[in-house]
């Protein structure tokens, strides 16, 4: 039964060994000229104006894990639309569960609107 492991375990003792070699071999090779400016933030070719460890307001996170919640249902209903026409000829209930599926996520939309959530402030 090892036999049938020994060749995964030659494949890691090699990409450990392969991992740790490229590090030593950059830490001996590479350049050592450090800087001031090496040393600064860079933020999309523009000067740095502030502290790069700046806190952002905790809505701000709040907003975009939304967003990407609802986009993330929104993409749910795609392949429901490219199938649309087989299954109306298939019968109504398909139509029924993405008509619940919508309200949920509009009972959620409306749930998070009202608390505030999207009030950038």
């Amino acid at each position: 039964m090892l036999k049938e492991y020994l060749p995964i375990l030659i494949l890691l003792i090699f990409a450990f060994v392969f991992a740790f070699g490229i590090l030593l071999l950059s830490h001996f090779v590479g350049p050592r000229k450090y800087s001031d400016v090496k040393g600064e933030p860079y933020e999309s070719g523009i000067k740095p104006f502030m502290d790069a460890r700046v806190r952002f307001s905790v809505k701000f996170y709040i907003i975009a894990v939304l967003f990407i919640i609802f986009d993330v249902e929104i993409v749910f209903l795609y392949p429901w639309v490219v199938v649309y026409k087989e299954i109306v000829s298939q019968g109504i209930f398909i139509f029924i569960e993405m008509i619940v599926f919508v309200v949920i996520l509009l009972i959620g939309y409306f749930y998070l609107w009202k608390r505030g959530a999207f009030e950038w402030e």
